[in-house]
């Protein structure tokens, strides 16, 4: 690299003063938000039991009404496509279920808060239902449990981690717009599958806002025309383009409304406040979505860019984060569980270094460590 290429003393100065002014910001917003949340857990045997069946573009029943706590949910599928069903507060997910087949059902154990939530039913272009969860008794109490400010350190640092993914995301889409304005289909191939896989990283964070997230992440089959809806866009948009027509002035036309959702996007997390118990829950939810996304696949992967094997990647550098940041609490509580969530990982990246790849053995590896998640907040006494 010529002398002219490297960054100065007092840029790189500026860039260091900035992350620790950022590091302090999230330090102080994480221990504000810690200061409110409760390390007890309720009982699982008392929650409330609800069904919830969606035939064609509505929800049955359409509202419902729990008392704050637990609440198990029963999603049927009785519309002839693979749905998804979200609990939404605003553009937040609360908790969802994807890939209910038709005919199936699947079941959802969430802990709400007293509020009014929205629930998808079906297409995310269906009109959606709504929640009403009334306060009791247990959400009086957890409102008085103490703050947990060990977690102060954990969240500022994953608070960082955020913004700078998201920045990466924002340089590999100036890499897609660079390559396009040359006329490069390789490399705009190679551009949009460096910035789809890097924002998979963040996919524990997108689902706090759930709009952005449809615009960047979501798929042709969740909208009602596929591919030809008009509000399909996005990663998955791009990728379609390009893998399957190389139509250039399509893509070039879809690219500002791509960087402005990935300058959204970064915006929002320096904004954004995570609880505790939310990293590992999050965390699981990525890798079992990553896992059904390759329920159908067969036979070895391919070596193509626009694998969904290739996306995994992605998600396994996310929640691997998310597992370095709770170690040390973790080590302490439940040195077995830590163990084994680092096993796991070990497991996965063998899945995906193996000659050929094999879809099947990933998603095995997948719900595997979605499982060993799925234990992270009992073992620290979070919900």
């Amino acid at each position: 690299m010529s002398s002219s290429s490297k960054p100065s003393m007092p840029a790189l100065t500026k860039v260091a003063l900035a992350g620790s002014a950022l590091l302090c910001i999230a330090g102080l917003a994480a221990f504000w938000y810690a200061s409110g949340k409760a390390r007890e857990r309720a009982p699982h045997d008392d929650a409330q039991q609800v069904t919830v069946t969606i035939r064609d573009n509505l929800c049955d029943p359409g509202d419902i009404t729990v008392p704050a706590g637990r609440t198990t949910f029963t999603i049927v599928n009785q519309t002839p496509r693979a749905l998804e069903w979200e609990i939404l507060d605003g553009v937040m997910v609360v908790d969802e279920r994807e890939n209910i087949a038709p005919g199936f059902s699947q079941t959802l154990t969430v802990k709400l808060r007293p509020g009014t939530f929205a629930i998808t039913c079906g297409l995310l272009s269906n009109p959606r239902g709504t929640l009403t969860v009334t306060p009791s008794a247990q959400s009086e109490a957890d409102a008085a449990r103490p703050p947990l400010t060990e977690y102060i350190g954990p969240l500022a640092e994953y608070k960082v981690y955020m913004v700078l993914t998201a920045g990466a995301v924002q340089k590999d889409v100036q890499q897609l717009q660079q390559a396009v304005a040359d006329g490069s289909l390789d490399g705009a191939r190679r551009a949009t599958q460096d910035a789809h896989r890097t924002y998979k990283r963040l996919e524990p964070v997108a689902e706090l806002f759930a709009d952005l997230d449809t615009r960047l992440n979501a798929r042709a089959d969740y909208f009602d025309q596929r591919e030809n809806d008009p509000d399909f866009a996005g990663f998955y948009k791009t990728r379609h383009l390009l893998a399957e027509r190389g139509d250039m002035p399509a893509l070039q036309a879809e690219l500002p409304a791509l960087q402005a959702d990935v300058d959204s996007l970064r915006a929002r997390v320096r904004t954004l406040q995570i609880s505790p118990e939310r990293l590992a829950q999050a965390g699981a939810r990525s890798l079992r979505r990553a896992a059904g996304h390759l329920g159908d696949s067969t036979g070895s992967a391919s070596q193509q860019a626009w694998s969904d094997l290739d996306l995994v990647k992605g998600t396994r550098d996310g929640t691997r984060k998310i597992a370095a940041l709770l170690e040390p609490l973790l080590a302490k509580a439940n040195p077995d569980l830590q163990a084994r969530i680092s096993r796991d990982l070990g497991t996965l990246d063998q899945s995906l270094e193996a000659s050929p790849v094999v879809p099947a053995s990933v998603a095995t590896a997948l719900n595997a460590l979605a499982d060993d998640f799925d234990q992270i907040n009992p073992a620290l006494g979070l919900e």
